[in-house]
């Protein structure tokens, strides 16, 4: 049993009667499964919640809010569990976990998706793929859908179909008050601006409706992997050809270490390599044609391009990142790349803390750059690309040295951005000032306008938290 000091005001008895309130399942501390319930992915984070409430559906999610409200309880709330900085839980207070609502359904002849707010993105793609559809979804199948949406939504249809925000049609959200409101282009446009792009301010997401799109079931994609002593010239060389790739293609280089994998060559295994990992939304043939420049961009050490299944290119990365890891990102949109900030981030990579370590960056051009019908909160949209280190560390706990070194590869590379950032890959919970400079000023104060509206009292605060402009 995990020892839990809880409020001394909630007696048994109160407790006892939010249990028979719910239809899902209310876990303390001294309940079984408790300890399993409260793990989250990132195991650099080690709460220990009050109460966790297992939500079984909308009815849950509002008894939740009102029992925490009415008895001084903060608030965090559970979609996949993959936040970087922890919120999937929080210590003495109350978890709204979603994880058991994953229903999906898709309206194939109206191309919509209705997504509850504990899926994953495999879920999505499971269900979508049967029709032959796709949104914009996370680079790992275990990411939760809610967290991922809401902050922006990088995936590999991003520069046809835009960001995950960006097919985000509609919402229901249970708000601070207890209300269960629904938000689209045409009820609340407003809410549903805040929601693409703002995180989780403004209420529990508990249903997401998305637009889909034509793409699969088998696409060309992969990974390429080349000796990592070439990285200075393979990243010279894709950031050459970007210009030129189709709208259909995104791709993102990642400089690691090659892991040993079935996959990969056993004599390089440990060793450094520059990977570009990438997907073709159209058809295999043309795919395939599109790549034919990227495989010459050095001898490759390996060479995973090749007719692929949507939904295993979106579970391509999955086993290099299970859950139990510690993991910390910092990311920072790049303005520009020139030599001198490739050879900053080639320097990163050879500096890296651990073997598990990554360095991304993203190409953001074609439909990111666009703002979708009813705007949005993603900042910075004329950023060509998005820097992410990713700090990773095996067992879990606090990784000083890891989380010390993603910091130093972003402030080597400041010069070549303008102080906004990718809000999902910040790894620490940032102060206003901090998420004002993410954001924007103009899109940090249009988000505190709809705080000011749907959560005066900062419930919704355990998250990269946009305060009420009257606390």
């Amino acid at each position: 049993m995990t020892d839990v000091t809880l409020n001394p005001a909630l007696g048994d008895a109160t407790v006892d009667e939010l249990a028979a309130s719910l239809r899902g399942t209310l876990l303390r501390p001294s309940s079984p499964g408790y300890d399993e319930a409260r793990a989250i992915w990132n195991a650099a984070h080690d709460r220990k919640p009050a109460l966790i409430v297992r939500c079984a559906g909308v009815h849950d999610v509002i008894e939740a809010v009102a029992f925490a409200r009415g008895n001084g309880l903060f608030i965090a709330v559970r979609g996949g569990g993959h936040s970087i900085p922890g919120f999937s839980q929080i210590d003495g207070g109350l978890v709204i976990d979603l994880s058991s609502m994953r229903g999906v359904r898709v309206d194939p002849a109206a191309r919509r998706a209705t997504v509850q707010g504990g899926c994953v993105w495999h879920d999505v793609d499971m269900e979508t793929q049967t029709f032959g559809l796709a949104t914009t979804g996370g680079l790992i199948s275990t990411t939760g859908v809610a967290g991922f949406t809401l902050g922006g939504g990088i995936g590999y249809l991003m520069r046809t179909a835009g960001l995950a925000c960006d097919n985000l049609v509609g919402a229901d959200v249970v708000t601070a008050d207890g209300r269960l409101v629904h938000t689209s282009l045409d009820e609340e446009p407003e809410l549903l601006r805040a929601l693409r792009g703002g995180g989780g301010n403004f209420g529990v997401v508990t249903s997401f409706e998305f637009a889909l799109h034509p793409v699969g079931p088998t696409v060309a994609g992969g990974l390429i992997a080349f000796d990592g002593e070439q990285a200075t010239k393979v990243v010279r060389a894709w950031r050459e050809w970007l210009p030129s790739a189709p709208a259909e293609l995104t791709s993102v280089i990642n400089l690691t270490t090659v892991p040993p994998a079935p996959f990969t060559p056993e004599a390089w295994h440990g060793k450094p390599m520059a990977a570009i990992i990438a997907m073709h939304s159209g058809t295999v043939e043309e795919g395939m044609e599109a790549f034919a420049p990227v495989k010459a961009f050095a001898e490759p050490i390996f060479d995973l391009i090749g007719p692929i299944p949507y939904v295993a290119m979106q579970g391509l990365p999955d086993p290099l990142h299970p859950p139990g890891d510690g993991n910390y990102f910092k990311s920072h949109h790049l303005m520009s790349l020139p030599d001198e900030a490739i050879d900053a981030v080639v320097e990163g990579h050879r500096a890296q803390s651990s073997p598990q370590c990554e360095l991304h960056i993203h190409d953001m051009r074609g439909a990111v750059a666009r703002e979708p019908a009813g705007g949005s909160s993603f900042p910075h949209r004329d950023a060509p690309y998005v820097l992410n280190v990713i700090a990773k560390w095996p067992g879990g706990g606090e990784g000083p040295e890891h989380v010390a070194w993603a910091r130093n590869v972003v402030d080597a590379l400041e010069p070549y951005g303008d102080g906004t950032a990718y809000v999902n890959f910040l790894g620490d919970a940032e102060d206003s000032s901090r998420l004002r400079a993410a954001y924007g000023d103009e899109i940090f104060t249009r988000l505190q306008a709809a705080k000011d509206r749907w959560d005066p009292q900062n419930v919704f605060r355990f998250n990269q938290n946009i305060p009420p402009s009257r606390t």
